[in-house]
């Protein structure tokens, strides 16, 4: 059958739980040719092609991976709700002229949502709301934050806080929920979180699951490779990558088919002294969760595909430099997860080191190629 938005999904779970081999191929491989306008000469078209050998089976999530996958996507659909609430709280205490969020990095962390509920309760001392805050910001901030209470409450600002503070505290408790399954379901898919931990994981920053030992479930799901010694990479983003691309990453026979299916190759739109641009029709999510890993490492000072990605992004533009860093990182994931690669940070200053070996090789190629000889200048 042809993967046709989310049409296909309900017809294609009854066909296999029936027992039926099913395929489900890419609507740009079935294209109709002309003369060939309706529902049944196209279904006949299809089922000509794949009785030729000429379709390819996409890859479709099952099991325990279709159910976590299906839990993320509904997670990150909260996450994205919740986020819109916050925005809503922070407008109505702008409109308040209570300017918390420019002295808190965030209204919504544990000092932020402290201080709304005293607002909420009725509590309007600048001094009684400060002693709520943490106290590294009492001891850093308070004369700033004790000038950003001073505000001027009106009935409807309070309101308009009460109804997003209540939306965003809902869409928390639905967030809750989606972790409490997602920990079931790894816990039934491993070895009941049994994996082996080298030494403390990297700290998940924002909008951490609340699934205890969510490392060592994903060891035992790939077998002890740890992808969180890929750089960006922690183990909530390893999860959201699992859950679209599974366990078995050789079902993609080398690493280049792999970023191609990602969306994260380079396109070949060049015919001799031509070229043309040419917009790639869908977005693979998988492939945006490398780009989103690839953009947070774009300013880092001390990993070395930072510093490519800044060469690049000089000479071609943020868009090309970002989904390049996105290609390495699928690459390097795809062969530790198949061929068990390790990965060594080598740090900038190697990646520099190797970059002025080669402009050396070919300047000393060029020099050759016009009879010179090359002197370093002490």
């Amino acid at each position: 059958m042809e993967a046709t938005g989310s049409y296909w999904f309900i017809l294609y779970d009854i066909l296999h739980a029936g027992g039926l081999d099913v395929w489900l191929v890419d609507g740009r491989q079935t294209k109709q040719v002309p003369g060939r306008k309706t529902d049944v000469k196209d279904c006949q078209w299809i089922q000509q092609l794949h009785s030729y050998g000429l379709l390819n089976r996409c890859f479709v999530a099952e099991g325990d991976q279709k159910e976590i996958r299906s839990y993320l996507r509904l997670r990150e659909d909260l996450l994205r709700n919740a986020a819109m609430h916050v925005n809503h709280m922070q407008k109505a205490l702008v409109e308040m002229n209570i300017r918390l969020p420019e002295v808190l990095s965030q209204i919504h962390g544990a000092s932020g949502m402290a201080v709304i509920g005293a607002i909420l309760s009725g509590e309007r001392d600048p001094g009684v709301l400060l002693s709520l805050c943490h106290t590294r910001l009492r001891r850093t901030k308070s004369q700033e934050i004790l000038a950003a209470l001073e505000g001027f409450y009106t009935e409807r600002g309070v309101f308009a806080l009460r109804i997003a503070h209540e939306a965003y505290l809902f869409y928390m408790k639905q967030i809750a929920e989606c972790d409490h399954k997602l920990e079931a379901l790894l816990q039934k898919g491993g070895d009941g979180g049994k994996g082996t931990q080298s030494g403390p994981r990297k700290p998940i920053r924002h909008n951490r699951p609340d699934i205890r030992d969510l490392g060592a479930h994903l060891l035992d799901l790939f077998q002890g490779r740890d992808a969180t010694i890929l750089p960006g990479i922690t183990d909530y983003t390893w999860m959201q990558i699992y859950s679209e691309t599974g366990n078995d990453l050789e079902r993609w026979a080398t690493e280049k088919h792999f970023t191609s299916w990602l969306g994260l190759s380079p396109g070949q739109n060049s015919s001799g002294t031509s070229s043309r641009r040419v917009k790639r029709k869908g977005k693979p999510l998988t492939g945006q969760i490398f780009r989103v890993i690839a953009q947070g490492l774009l300013q880092s000072k001390k990993i070395a595909i930072g510093e490519f990605g800044r060469r690049l992004r000089a000479r071609k533009g943020p868009m090309i430099a970002i989904k390049a860093m996105a290609n390495k990182l699928a690459a390097q994931y795809w062969r530790l997860m198949v061929k068990g690669t390790t990965y060594v940070e080598q740090g900038v200053q190697t990646y520099e080191t190797q970059l002025k070996k080669q402009k050396e090789k070919y300047l000393n190629r060029l020099a050759l190629e016009f009879d010179m000889k090359l002197e370093k200048i002490h």
